[in-house]
Protein backbone atom coordinates (compact mmCIF):
# COMPACT_ATOMS: atom_id res chain seq x y z
CA UNK A 1 0.00 0.00 0.00
CA UNK A 2 0.89 3.31 -1.13
CA UNK A 3 1.38 5.42 2.23
CA UNK A 4 0.69 9.28 1.74
CA UNK A 5 1.91 11.79 4.05
CA UNK A 6 -1.96 11.94 5.64
CA UNK A 7 -2.11 8.06 5.90
CA UNK A 8 0.51 6.45 8.63
CA UNK A 9 0.47 2.70 9.08
CA UNK A 10 -0.58 1.92 12.84
CA UNK A 11 -0.64 -0.96 14.93
CA UNK A 12 -4.57 -2.89 14.65
CA UNK A 13 -4.54 -2.47 18.87
CA UNK A 14 -4.76 1.21 18.52
CA UNK A 15 -8.33 0.60 17.35
CA UNK A 16 -9.95 1.28 20.92
CA UNK A 17 -12.93 -1.28 21.46
CA UNK A 18 -11.64 -4.20 19.32
CA UNK A 19 -9.89 -7.19 21.44
CA UNK A 20 -8.78 -10.38 18.74
CA UNK A 21 -8.09 -13.65 19.86
CA UNK A 22 -7.14 -17.04 18.59
CA UNK A 23 -7.03 -20.52 19.76
CA UNK A 24 -5.97 -23.22 17.28
CA UNK A 25 -5.30 -27.15 17.13
CA UNK A 26 -1.86 -27.82 14.94
CA UNK A 27 -2.99 -31.88 14.94
CA UNK A 28 -6.22 -30.81 13.29
CA UNK A 29 -4.89 -28.12 11.39
CA UNK A 30 -7.84 -26.10 12.51
CA UNK A 31 -9.07 -22.85 14.77
CA UNK A 32 -10.87 -19.80 15.45
CA UNK A 33 -10.12 -16.07 15.59
CA UNK A 34 -12.38 -14.21 17.40
CA UNK A 35 -13.34 -10.21 17.44
CA UNK A 36 -14.81 -8.77 20.33
CA UNK A 37 -16.14 -5.38 20.73
CA UNK A 38 -16.25 -3.80 23.99
CA UNK A 39 -18.83 -1.81 23.31
CA UNK A 40 -20.68 -3.10 20.55
CA UNK A 41 -20.46 -2.75 16.70
CA UNK A 42 -22.92 -2.27 13.78
CA UNK A 43 -21.56 -4.37 10.45
CA UNK A 44 -22.59 -4.71 7.25
CA UNK A 45 -21.61 -7.15 4.65
CA UNK A 46 -20.91 -8.15 1.29
CA UNK A 47 -20.67 -12.04 0.41
CA UNK A 48 -19.46 -12.93 -2.94
CA UNK A 49 -18.56 -16.47 -3.14
CA UNK A 50 -20.89 -18.96 -3.61
CA UNK A 51 -20.43 -21.28 -0.71
CA UNK A 52 -20.76 -19.61 2.57
CA UNK A 53 -21.14 -20.93 6.03
CA UNK A 54 -22.15 -18.43 8.11
CA UNK A 55 -24.25 -17.62 11.39
CA UNK A 56 -26.62 -14.62 12.05
CA UNK A 57 -25.58 -12.53 8.85
CA UNK A 58 -28.87 -11.23 8.87
CA UNK A 59 -27.90 -9.13 12.00
CA UNK A 60 -25.88 -7.10 9.51
CA UNK A 61 -29.02 -6.07 6.78
CA UNK A 62 -29.75 -2.54 7.08
CA UNK A 63 -33.47 -3.75 7.27
CA UNK A 64 -33.43 -6.01 10.45
CA UNK A 65 -33.11 -4.26 14.16
CA UNK A 66 -30.09 -1.82 14.99
CA UNK A 67 -28.52 -3.78 17.73
CA UNK A 68 -24.99 -3.79 18.50
CA UNK A 69 -22.76 -6.92 17.40
CA UNK A 70 -20.59 -8.18 20.40
CA UNK A 71 -18.76 -10.50 18.22
CA UNK A 72 -17.82 -11.16 14.98
CA UNK A 73 -16.01 -15.10 14.21
CA UNK A 74 -13.84 -16.27 11.64
CA UNK A 75 -13.24 -20.20 12.06
CA UNK A 76 -12.29 -23.03 10.12
CA UNK A 77 -14.45 -26.53 9.81
CA UNK A 78 -16.64 -25.66 7.02
CA UNK A 79 -19.81 -25.52 8.76
CA UNK A 80 -19.23 -27.70 11.24
CA UNK A 81 -16.83 -24.57 12.87
CA UNK A 82 -20.51 -22.66 13.39
CA UNK A 83 -20.16 -24.57 16.55
CA UNK A 84 -17.62 -22.27 17.84
CA UNK A 85 -20.05 -19.26 18.27
CA UNK A 86 -21.66 -21.14 21.26
CA UNK A 87 -18.25 -21.11 23.15
CA UNK A 88 -18.51 -17.59 22.33
CA UNK A 89 -21.86 -16.93 23.52
CA UNK A 90 -21.01 -18.29 27.22
CA UNK A 91 -17.85 -15.99 27.24
CA UNK A 92 -19.69 -13.76 26.49
CA UNK A 93 -22.92 -13.94 28.67
CA UNK A 94 -21.03 -15.01 31.88
CA UNK A 95 -19.26 -11.25 31.18
CA UNK A 96 -22.96 -9.24 31.18
CA UNK A 97 -22.62 -8.77 27.50
CA UNK A 98 -25.58 -9.20 25.51
CA UNK A 99 -28.36 -7.84 23.91
CA UNK A 100 -31.38 -7.24 26.86
CA UNK A 101 -34.40 -9.24 26.82
CA UNK A 102 -35.41 -8.67 30.25
CA UNK A 103 -35.09 -12.21 30.91
CA UNK A 104 -31.87 -12.58 29.69
CA UNK A 105 -28.87 -10.76 27.77
CA UNK A 106 -28.27 -12.64 24.32
CA UNK A 107 -24.96 -11.61 22.65
CA UNK A 108 -25.55 -11.07 19.26
CA UNK A 109 -22.35 -13.08 17.11
CA UNK A 110 -21.68 -13.29 13.32
CA UNK A 111 -19.55 -15.83 12.22
CA UNK A 112 -17.79 -17.09 8.99
CA UNK A 113 -15.93 -20.67 8.74
CA UNK A 114 -13.47 -21.88 5.97
CA UNK A 115 -12.77 -25.07 4.41
CA UNK A 116 -10.26 -26.73 5.91
CA UNK A 117 -10.77 -30.48 6.58
CA UNK A 118 -8.53 -31.55 3.44
CA UNK A 119 -5.71 -30.81 5.91
CA UNK A 120 -4.69 -31.94 9.77
CA UNK A 121 -7.70 -34.27 11.05
CA UNK A 122 -11.25 -33.71 9.40
CA UNK A 123 -12.76 -35.09 12.54
CA UNK A 124 -11.49 -32.85 14.67
CA UNK A 125 -13.25 -29.05 13.85
CA UNK A 126 -13.39 -25.95 16.02
CA UNK A 127 -16.11 -26.40 18.49
CA UNK A 128 -17.21 -24.30 21.65
CA UNK A 129 -14.85 -24.75 23.97
CA UNK A 130 -12.22 -23.24 20.75
CA UNK A 131 -14.49 -20.40 20.50
CA UNK A 132 -14.77 -19.65 24.28
CA UNK A 133 -10.72 -20.39 24.58
CA UNK A 134 -10.51 -17.48 22.14
CA UNK A 135 -12.44 -15.21 23.60
CA UNK A 136 -9.90 -16.03 26.81
CA UNK A 137 -6.96 -14.90 24.10
CA UNK A 138 -8.13 -12.00 23.67
CA UNK A 139 -8.17 -10.86 27.37
CA UNK A 140 -4.46 -10.24 26.70
CA UNK A 141 -4.74 -8.94 23.23
CA UNK A 142 -1.45 -9.47 20.82
CA UNK A 143 -2.66 -10.21 17.42
CA UNK A 144 -0.19 -10.88 14.56
CA UNK A 145 -0.72 -12.33 10.95
CA UNK A 146 0.50 -15.89 10.42
CA UNK A 147 -0.30 -19.65 11.03
CA UNK A 148 -2.74 -19.21 13.43
CA UNK A 149 -6.65 -19.08 14.72
CA UNK A 150 -9.17 -19.36 11.73
CA UNK A 151 -6.15 -19.07 9.53
CA UNK A 152 -4.43 -22.41 11.02
CA UNK A 153 -5.49 -24.56 8.22
CA UNK A 154 -5.69 -22.36 5.14
CA UNK A 155 -4.06 -22.38 1.83
CA UNK A 156 -4.03 -21.57 -1.45
CA UNK A 157 -3.88 -23.42 -5.35
CA UNK A 158 -5.35 -26.30 -4.44
CA UNK A 159 -6.57 -27.24 -8.01
CA UNK A 160 -3.82 -29.68 -8.12
CA UNK A 161 -4.59 -30.69 -5.01
CA UNK A 162 -3.31 -30.48 -1.56
CA UNK A 163 -0.02 -31.56 -2.12
CA UNK A 164 0.64 -28.71 -4.45
CA UNK A 165 -1.02 -25.91 -2.62
CA UNK A 166 0.58 -22.80 -0.54
CA UNK A 167 0.08 -22.53 2.99
CA UNK A 168 -1.47 -19.09 3.88
CA UNK A 169 -3.37 -18.35 7.14
CA UNK A 170 -4.45 -15.18 8.71
CA UNK A 171 -3.63 -11.73 7.86
CA UNK A 172 -4.01 -8.30 9.34
CA UNK A 173 -3.22 -4.75 8.56
CA UNK A 174 -4.24 -1.40 9.79
CA UNK A 175 -4.09 2.64 8.90
CA UNK A 176 -5.22 5.58 10.44
CA UNK A 177 -5.61 8.80 8.18
CA UNK A 178 -6.79 11.74 11.02
CA UNK A 179 -8.46 10.74 13.43
CA UNK A 180 -9.65 7.81 10.95
CA UNK A 181 -8.50 4.55 11.67
CA UNK A 182 -9.24 1.30 9.28
CA UNK A 183 -8.05 -2.21 10.10
CA UNK A 184 -8.31 -5.57 8.19
CA UNK A 185 -8.20 -9.15 9.40
CA UNK A 186 -8.75 -11.70 7.07
CA UNK A 187 -8.34 -15.81 6.03
CA UNK A 188 -7.20 -16.39 3.46
CA UNK A 189 -8.26 -19.42 1.78
CA UNK A 190 -8.67 -18.88 -1.85
CA UNK A 191 -9.81 -20.70 -5.01
CA UNK A 192 -7.51 -18.72 -7.16
CA UNK A 193 -3.72 -17.55 -6.66
CA UNK A 194 -2.31 -14.20 -5.28
CA UNK A 195 -0.64 -11.54 -6.27
CA UNK A 196 1.33 -8.52 -5.44
CA UNK A 197 -1.15 -5.67 -6.76
CA UNK A 198 1.64 -2.87 -6.73
CA UNK A 199 4.44 -4.70 -8.52
CA UNK A 200 2.33 -7.82 -10.66
CA UNK A 201 4.28 -10.44 -8.37
CA UNK A 202 2.27 -13.97 -8.00
CA UNK A 203 3.21 -14.85 -4.07
CA UNK A 204 0.91 -18.16 -3.89
CA UNK A 205 -0.38 -20.75 -5.69
CA UNK A 206 -0.27 -24.03 -6.99
CA UNK A 207 3.72 -25.03 -6.42
CA UNK A 208 5.14 -26.50 -10.15
CA UNK A 209 6.78 -29.57 -8.97
CA UNK A 210 10.13 -29.08 -9.90
CA UNK A 211 10.51 -25.75 -7.62
CA UNK A 212 10.58 -23.26 -10.64
CA UNK A 213 7.14 -21.80 -9.84
CA UNK A 214 3.98 -21.96 -9.62
CA UNK A 215 1.09 -23.19 -11.72
CA UNK A 216 -1.51 -20.26 -13.12
CA UNK A 217 -4.99 -21.31 -11.71
CA UNK A 218 -6.47 -19.51 -14.44
CA UNK A 219 -4.56 -21.21 -17.07
CA UNK A 220 -5.42 -24.73 -15.94
CA UNK A 221 -9.11 -23.81 -15.43
CA UNK A 222 -9.45 -22.74 -18.89
CA UNK A 223 -7.82 -26.18 -19.64
CA UNK A 224 -10.25 -28.37 -17.39
CA UNK A 225 -13.01 -26.57 -19.21
CA UNK A 226 -12.05 -27.44 -22.75
CA UNK A 227 -10.92 -30.95 -21.75
CA UNK A 228 -13.69 -32.86 -19.72
CA UNK A 229 -15.75 -32.18 -16.58
CA UNK A 230 -12.93 -33.19 -14.13
CA UNK A 231 -12.88 -29.87 -12.65
CA UNK A 232 -16.15 -30.31 -11.36
CA UNK A 233 -16.03 -33.47 -9.56
CA UNK A 234 -12.04 -32.51 -8.07
CA UNK A 235 -13.02 -32.12 -4.43
CA UNK A 236 -10.28 -29.65 -3.99
CA UNK A 237 -11.46 -27.31 -6.46
CA UNK A 238 -14.57 -26.84 -3.69
CA UNK A 239 -12.60 -26.63 -0.28
CA UNK A 240 -12.10 -22.73 -0.27
CA UNK A 241 -13.80 -19.33 1.10
CA UNK A 242 -11.49 -16.24 1.92
CA UNK A 243 -13.23 -14.41 4.80
CA UNK A 244 -12.49 -11.14 6.54
CA UNK A 245 -13.58 -8.06 8.61
CA UNK A 246 -12.97 -4.40 7.80
CA UNK A 247 -13.11 -2.78 11.44
CA UNK A 248 -13.22 1.28 11.65
CA UNK A 249 -14.02 4.14 14.24
CA UNK A 250 -15.92 5.85 11.54
CA UNK A 251 -19.19 6.26 12.15
CA UNK A 252 -21.52 4.62 9.95
CA UNK A 253 -24.82 3.11 9.50
CA UNK A 254 -25.37 -0.41 8.69
CA UNK A 255 -26.01 0.54 5.04
CA UNK A 256 -23.21 2.03 4.79
CA UNK A 257 -21.14 -0.42 6.41
CA UNK A 258 -22.56 -2.94 3.59
CA UNK A 259 -21.10 -0.40 0.88
CA UNK A 260 -17.69 -0.60 2.91
CA UNK A 261 -17.67 -3.97 2.43
CA UNK A 262 -18.38 -4.13 -1.10
CA UNK A 263 -15.61 -1.57 -1.92
CA UNK A 264 -13.16 -3.76 0.31
CA UNK A 265 -14.05 -6.62 -2.22
CA UNK A 266 -11.71 -4.60 -4.69
CA UNK A 267 -9.16 -5.62 -2.40
CA UNK A 268 -9.52 -9.57 -3.39
CA UNK A 269 -9.83 -8.57 -6.88
CA UNK A 270 -6.21 -6.81 -6.62
CA UNK A 271 -4.83 -9.96 -5.18
CA UNK A 272 -6.89 -12.82 -5.92
CA UNK A 273 -7.37 -14.24 -9.53
CA UNK A 274 -9.80 -16.19 -10.43
CA UNK A 275 -12.09 -14.73 -7.23
CA UNK A 276 -15.57 -14.72 -5.66
CA UNK A 277 -16.25 -18.29 -7.78
CA UNK A 278 -18.69 -20.84 -7.15
CA UNK A 279 -15.62 -22.77 -5.64
CA UNK A 280 -15.62 -20.32 -2.89
CA UNK A 281 -17.60 -18.85 -0.12
CA UNK A 282 -16.21 -14.99 -0.19
CA UNK A 283 -17.55 -12.92 2.84
CA UNK A 284 -16.39 -9.69 3.91
CA UNK A 285 -17.90 -7.94 7.34
CA UNK A 286 -17.63 -4.21 8.17
CA UNK A 287 -17.60 -3.23 11.52
CA UNK A 288 -17.95 0.80 13.05
CA UNK A 289 -16.96 1.11 16.33
CA UNK A 290 -16.17 4.29 17.06
CA UNK A 291 -18.01 7.84 16.63
CA UNK A 292 -15.20 9.64 14.24
CA UNK A 293 -17.44 11.35 11.28
CA UNK A 294 -15.65 10.74 8.04
CA UNK A 295 -16.50 10.04 4.48
CA UNK A 296 -18.21 7.08 2.82
CA UNK A 297 -15.71 7.05 -0.26
CA UNK A 298 -12.23 7.48 1.65
CA UNK A 299 -13.44 4.41 3.84
CA UNK A 300 -14.36 2.34 1.38
CA UNK A 301 -11.32 2.78 -0.58
CA UNK A 302 -9.02 2.66 2.20
CA UNK A 303 -10.82 -0.55 3.18
CA UNK A 304 -10.07 -2.01 -0.03
CA UNK A 305 -6.35 -0.84 0.09
CA UNK A 306 -5.74 -2.28 3.80
CA UNK A 307 -7.61 -5.63 2.91
CA UNK A 308 -4.99 -6.02 0.29
CA UNK A 309 -1.79 -5.41 2.25
CA UNK A 310 -3.74 -7.91 4.78
CA UNK A 311 -3.83 -10.83 2.14
CA UNK A 312 -0.06 -10.06 1.57
CA UNK A 313 0.96 -10.62 5.28
CA UNK A 314 -1.55 -13.72 5.44
CA UNK A 315 0.86 -15.23 2.64
CA UNK A 316 3.98 -13.46 4.10
CA UNK A 317 3.64 -14.70 7.96
CA UNK A 318 2.56 -18.24 6.93
CA UNK A 319 6.17 -18.63 5.68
Amino acid sequence: MKLFDSVREIPITDLEGLRIGNAQDYEAMTGVTVLLFDHGAKAGIDISGGGPASRETPLTSPITADNPLNAIVLSGGSAFGLAASDGVMRYLEEHGIGYETGFAKVPLVCQSCIYDLSIGRSDIRPDAAMGYAACQDAEHPHPVSGILGGGTGASVGKIYGRDKATKTGLGMYAVSIGDLKIAAVVILNAFGDVYNPATGEKIAGPRKPDGSGFFDTLEELYKFSQRTDQFQHDPNSKTNTTIGAIITNGAFSKAELSKIASMARSGYARCINPVGTMADGDSIYAASIGTVEADLNVAGTLAAEVMAEAIQNAVKAAR
